[in-house]
């Protein structure tokens, strides 16, 4: 098992108890096989070598670390949360116990079996959504149609839900593509955090260049037309990070990378003009 103390931030939540720190976990393996991955040397592991390094540490002392450690969360992540659901559930039902939140960072890829069980003590989920269907089959292995079905459903039972999507030049940046991706998370609610980020090359896909900062500043537009409330920029420190009220636009949470320079929300609730925005602040 992996483990790390990082920033909420990082995963990326924004509207999600920001400023707290999570205590991430991850075991190796994954059900995409993304050419492009950030963690390739955990979630392709077993596929690539055939083993399955290290050694198991059991959910209490999973959980007894995330306190010791003053964490607000435990966050399934770096690898698909999916791959180690048993192992996942038994932590989270832990952490429920000791006042942890729970949040999945995930590629949307669950059937609706485990999506139910896990539903109840699960806070958080941010999905990858990647790119059309083609994007899907060419460079993941999979399809787009589960995705967006699971998206709609975590939102609609109830958990927070924020959407991420990579932008890479020549596979997914696209006006159209974005338009698509930020109409379909409109129509599931506007209130639904998108971050668009820049992609830089790795794995097997290091002759494809880094992201534009213009490709990024295309998905926020896309995501403005589609009416979203709110879109962010990763990757990218110094821009398109900060919380805007979505009616008075005055500021409400300044980022600089994944640190919290300002936060002036009160009980979920813009400062200024009281308009509520949404998340889970508390």
């Amino acid at each position: 098992m992996a483990a790390n103390v990082d920033p909420i931030e990082k995963k990326p939540f924004f509207h999600f108890l920001p400023g707290s720190i999570a205590y991430s976990i991850a075991t190796a393996g994954c059900n995409f096989r993304c050419l492009h991955c950030q963690n390739a040397d955990i979630s392709q592991l077993p596929r690539e070598t055939g083993q399955i390094p290290g050694s198991y540490v059991p959910p209490e002392e999973v959980v007894a670390q995330a306190v010791a450690l003053g964490c607000q969360s435990i966050a399934y992540t770096y690898t698909e949360p999916t791959i180690f659901f048993e192992y996942a559930y038994d932590v989270g039902v832990l952490a429920k116990e000791r006042g942890l939140k729970n949040v999945f960072v995930s590629n949307g890829y669950i059937g609706e079996e485990a999506a139910e069980k896990i539903i109840p003590i699960l806070d958080a989920n941010n999905i990858d959504l990647k790119g059309d269907d083609q994007f899907y089959r060419k460079v993941c292995g999979a399809r787009l149609e589960p995705v967006l079905r699971n998206i709609e459903m975590f939102w609609k039972k109830g958990v927070w839900v924020e959407v991420t999507t990579l932008i890479i030049p020549g596979y997914n940046d696209s006006l159209e593509q974005l338009q698509q991706i930020a109409q379909f998370v409109a129509s599931v609610s506007s209130d639904i955090p998108w971050h668009v980020s820049a992609f830089y090359p790795t794995y097997k896909l290091t002759d494809v260049p880094r992201t534009g900062v213009d490709a990024l500043r295309r998905g926020i537009e896309a995501g403005r037309e589609a009416g979203l409330k709110y879109i962010y920029m990763g990757n990218v420190p110094g821009e398109g990070e900060n919380t805007l009220c979505p009616v008075c636009k005055e500021m409400q949470i300044e980022r600089i990378g994944y640190r919290i320079m300002r936060n002036s929300i009160i009980d979920g609730h813009c400062s200024k003009c009281g308009s509520a925005i949404a998340g889970v602040w508390s």
